[in-house]
Parts: C-alpha cells; structure tokens; sequence
C-alpha cells in the first residue's frame, strides 16, 4: 500500500537565505503559520521571536510512504539493527524484529514485566553503539510495585538467532516510585561520550509535579548514567549533598522525544505540555527548565498553571514551544543523502495533531516549520532516520504500522 502528497505549493514571499548551521535547502518557501487556531495562553507572549508559530515554509519534496510492517499493537520505538532489520517495541508489553521484506518475527523472550496500564508499558529503546561486539540493546518500560508504578532501564544480550534476550539486569529506576499510570517520559539516546541519556516524565500528579524542579528525586528529569548504570564523574550534581547524581537537567513535564544533534553533538528534547506548552529544548548540565514554574500553557480544567508565568530568571526558555499542543512524540535529525532539501531538518511526530512536523533550523532558532503526512489521519509515535536515508514513523493504534517515507520519483 502506498499513500502520496506533493508537499510544494506556492508561498506568498520566498526566504532569502536560510543561513546557519544546519539550515535546510535555501529554495525552501515561507508563509504565515501553519497554525491558525486561538492559543489556550490567552495573553501569554513568547519570549523571542519565533520562538513559537513559525512561518510556514515547505521543502518542496514531494514524498511517498510505503507500508514496511503492520499488525502492531500500539508500537512505541523504532531502532535499527547494524544488518538493517529493526527492533520495534509495542507499549503492551512485545519486543519485535522486522526484517527486509516487512515480516515480524514472534515476541522476544526474556524482558521482564512491563505494567502496561494506561500510558505505561515497554516504551524507548536503544542500541549499543558497540552492537557488534556486545550485542545488548536497551529498553525503558513502566515496572510496577504493589500499588506504585516508575519507569525502569534495562538492558541485555539479544541472541545470535533473535529469540530471546539474555543476561538482562535493570541499570536505572526513577525514584520515587508514584502511585501513578502516566507520564513515564522514556526516550533513550546514546552520546557521543558513550554515556546514556534517560528522559523522565513527572508522572502528571501534582505530588509527581511538586518534585520536578528539586534534586532529591528523577522525576521530570533528564538523567545521564554510563551503559551499566553507574554514574559520569562529570555529571552537575555529583558532588552536590542531597541531589541524585544520575541528574542532568530539571524542571521536565513528559519527554518522549529526543535525539543528538549531528551538527553539534548535542542532546535536543521535546515534552508535552498541558493544554499548551508543548516544548523543544536543548537540556544543559544542571539547567533547570522551568516546569512547573514557567509555561506556556495551562490547566487542563483552565486556569493558571501555579502562578501563571511564562519567565523568571534562572529558568531556561524552550527553544520553540506550540500551542495549542501537537502531543510531540520521537523525533529525529535528518542527515542523509536521499532528500538533500530535508538535509538539517529537525523531524516530529504528533500524536494528537495526527502529522509529522519537519522543522527548519537556523543553528539552534527554528525558522519554519512544515507539516507532512496530514492526509494519514494517524497519531506518529516514532520518527527514526534509516541506514537508507529514508525516514521511519511509527503509528500508534491498535493495528499500528511502520512506514517508510520516501522522495516521490
């Protein structure tokens, strides 16, 4: 099965020059915003320009998506394999290898249990980058104790013949536990360093909420920890009495998505907000990004989150936020060769937007933003770049599918 849309369509001005690193092709168009609809943060202003409802500005590729596997029940995380097949983990609780003509191979044995309540499940998923001589793969998930739940890492061998993995041991828990079924966060991204990055979500309860901005727990956290969970010398808090020293930055709502930046090297993330608020940051060592202090959004009854603010000194901005919220889920650096005019594109899945956004980037500004695969009517959990160079979503439903999205012609 295959589904089309030519993505060029005239523009009422033409950019001049995109400039900066990693920009993308500068025949690209611009427009007003792709988003026409009132925000819910009546009143609220960004704090940079662009920072929020960029021009519309389209590539002018025209793509074609092919359907590589289907039959998944609410996949979560692609990862590729170095012999190009792909691990793909389902949230009710199946790891998944899907070879070169699309077929799926049975549940991979060995993981431990998965509580797949609500928003819980088998969730992010990483390949060691020394793959070939270890073999281990990673993956996040919500474990459940009694009647509290947190998100766990684990990792273990995959078996030369797929079945199973093996020797598996938990490296990471989020402390503490709640007694909550949402907001696990759980993308994993090696760095370029070797050490693991963990996203964490606060776990949407306001006891969750209250402990996103303090030290002394990982809730609505990145944290950084070496492959078998020990912690980096070099990590902010190591040396600070009373914080936990996986920590890499705070102040976190819910990510699920994040991925290095090729050009920099540098870890990009993107958490949801409330009704508003959905947020693209760059996490620094022992930044604290400002939830629940400061958004850009409110309540999901209305109303102020806290007292209302969207700044204060000592919090970091988004780097771009929408609003109203896409529910930004994976995300992905286009760097290869088979759509040069995406080259530098920063790709993210929308769940309750139902799109894929492929945003333009002038160094670290987003300066246009583009929305494809609108005419799929499908929630995007998941956006991987492939050995290929083509692009990977997954779709989250009960019959989810992996697509590959291709240049047409």
């Amino acid at each position: 099965m295959t589904v089309s849309r030519a993505t060029c369509l005239l523009a009422l001005f033409v950019l001049v020059g995109c400039g900066g690193s990693g920009a993308a092709s500068s025949s690209a168009t611009a427009a007003p915003p792709v988003e026409t609809r009132p925000p819910n943060g009546a009143g609220q202003a960004p704090a940079f320009a662009g920072q929020t409802r960029a021009p519309e500005m389209k590539a002018g590729v025209a793509y074609q998506t092919t359907v590589v596997a289907e039959g998944l029940e609410y996949p979560w995380a692609i990862a590729f394999l170095p012999d190009r097949r792909m691990l793909v983990t389902e949230r009710v609780g199946r790891l998944r290898i899907v070879d070169a003509a699309g077929k799926l191979s049975a549940p991979v044995a060995g993981l431990p249990a998965v509580d797949a309540r609500d928003q819980g499940g088998l969730l992010g998923l990483a390949i060691d980058p020394a793959f070939a001589k270890t073999r281990l793969i990673y993956w996040s998930y919500a474990e459940r104790n009694g009647d509290v739940t947190n998100t766990a890492v684990a990792r273990g061998r995959l078996a030369a013949d797929g079945r199973r993995v093996e020797d598996v041991e938990v490296i990471f828990r989020q402390t503490p536990a709640m007694d909550s079924a949402k907001h696990y966060g759980s993308r994993l991204v090696f760095g370029r360093d070797g050490t693991l990055f963990v996203t964490l979500g606060e776990r949407s309860i306001l006891e969750g909420r209250r402990q996103a901005e303090r030290l002394d727990g990982t809730l609505g956290k990145v944290v950084r920890i070496n492959p078998d969970g020990s912690i980096p010398a070099d990590n902010p808090f190591v040396k600070s009495a009373g914080a936990r020293p996986e920590i890499w930055s705070i102040g976190h709502r819910n990510i699920q998505a994040a991925a290095l930046n090729p050009a920099t090297g540098r870890l990009w993330t993107v958490e949801h907000g409330a009704r508003g608020g959905d947020e693209i940051n760059i996490p620094a060592a022992g930044k604290d990004y400002g939830w629940p202090t400061i958004t850009y959004g409110i309540e999901y009854a209305g109303g102020p989150v806290g007292a209302g603010i969207t700044r204060k000194a000592g919090l970091e901005q988004p780097v771009y936020y929408w609003d109203p919220v896409i529910a930004p889920s994976g995300m992905a650096f286009y760097d290869g060769a088979l759509a040069p005019a995406w080259k530098g594109s920063l790709f993210v899945g929308a769940l309750s937007g139902q799109h894929l956004v492929r945003l333009t980037l002038d160094g670290d500004r987003v300066s246009g933003e583009e929305r494809l695969l609108t005419e799929l009517g499908a929630r995007i959990r998941d956006v991987v770049e492939g050995p290929d160079g083509a692009l990977y979503v997954a779709t989250d439903s009960p019959q989810g599918r992996v697509l590959r999205l291709t240049p047409k012609g």
